[in-house]
């Protein structure tokens, strides 16, 4: 018998979360449930619970039983990707409802909500929403859904999720608020006010680089959540089993990984801000960072992510990237692997500086960490 994880720290519920006994053969780790269909009982009915890998899994079922415990939310629906899950959310909504935006968000919601929901009738508005005077000038009648991102990528700005959730509220509109940066052991945007919490399960959450996954976790039931959790279904958005198996066998060690990545970043971010190649370093936990009094409220640490900005131009970035040794020139973050990628050639036609590199920080030694950013800074 599964214990109720829910009674337990974050720590246990990793470890247990969406997880039991197999009753079949004792195992500890769950099976995989391949099969696409499931058996219906003679009066047509489905004794197991299942009808359609599309529409259900037990794979499925377990990983989202344990985000949602995680969260503290709920219900939660996954996908095939983090960009799925923000594109079904939005997708939710109406022709000519309204969504407030940071000005600095993803740049592949950026790309979404421009090329293909404006054309389909969705009103956007990007802001920024570290200003909560401009979120709040920004909120319309027909407002339905305010998104942040915090800590953002790759500027890592730090919203105030209590402040906003409280304005969009007031506005009778829902708050999103994606925690991939931060993940549920640094971060609880539901306790903190906010409707929907969402994830690139691809990062933190699986944390080992080798699967594609995205969430979105309600804090309650409500009709945003049921007409997503209908395009899940009808859409067919959602993670192969396999998929949602090793997401759910990368959050039993979840809180050590974060842990040590946000221990390893600030010493990292610290060292940088020092170093005389360096600009700026942009990390919610150095105290001249403009959010990390924001930051010190909503966040228990502060992540395994950073930005810096290198002193010079584009080409000095790239050539300080086109150096590293240990750290691996690539995109995405959150794995063991610690990764360094210019953004700006990334994010073309976006407001990211051109000598801004953003740096993953992995489960490599800090010290080893530090000698390979040094020689690649000392040219």
């Amino acid at each position: 018998m599964s214990p109720d994880a829910s009674a337990f720290s974050a720590d246990t519920q990793a470890v247990h979360s969406g997880r039991g006994i197999d009753p079949a053969t004792g195992a500890l780790t769950p099976p995989i449930h391949l099969s696409t269909t499931f058996e219906r009982g003679g009066d047509g009915s489905y004794p197991y619970g299942y009808i359609y890998g599309r529409s259900g899994n037990p794979n499925r079922d377990a990983l989202e039983t344990a985000l949602a415990t995680l969260e503290n939310g709920a219900e939660c629906a996954t996908f095939a990707s983090g960009s799925a899950a923000t594109f079904s959310l939005l997708q939710a909504l109406s022709p000519q409802d309204h969504v407030i935006a940071p000005q600095s968000v993803y740049f592949g919601v950026q790309q979404m909500l421009e090329k293909i929901l404006a054309p389909w009738g969705l009103i956007y508005t990007l802001v920024d929403t570290t200003d909560l005077a401009a979120v709040a000038e920004a909120l319309r009648p027909n407002t339905r859904l305010v998104l942040i991102e915090t800590p953002s990528n790759p500027q890592l700005a730090v919203t105030d999720i209590r402040a906003v959730a409280d304005l969009a509220h007031q506005a009778n509109a829902y708050l999103a608020c994606d925690n991939t940066i931060a993940s549920p052991v640094l971060q609880t945007p539901l306790a903190l006010g906010a409707d929907f919490s969402i994830h690139a399960t691809t990062k933190y959450l699986a944390g080992h680089g080798d699967v594609i996954g995205g969430a979105v976790v309600t804090r309650e039931l409500n009709p945003l959540f049921e007409q997503l959790r209908l395009i899940q279904t009808i859409g067919g958005t959602v993670p192969s089993p396999f998929d949602c198996w090793l997401t759910l066998r990368g959050l039993q060690t979840l809180p050590l990984r974060v842990r040590a990545q946000a221990a390893a970043a600030q010493t990292v971010a610290e060292w940088l801000a020092q170093h005389s190649a360096i600009e700026q370093v942009l990390y919610p936990g150095l105290p001249e960072h403009p959010g990390h009094t924001v930051a010190q409220q909503q966040m228990t640490g502060y992540g395994g992510l950073l930005s810096f900005l290198v002193k010079g131009d584009q080409d000095a970035a790239m050539a300080v990237a086109a150096r590293t040794r240990l750290i691996a020139r690539a995109t995405s973050f959150g794995s063991p692997h610690s990764t360094i990628e210019h953004r700006a050639s990334i994010e073309v036609g976006t407001a990211t500086a051109p000598n801004l590199l953003r740096l993953s920080i992995g489960l490599e030694q800090v010290n080893d960490l530090i000698a390979d950013l040094d020689q690649a800074l000392s040219g």
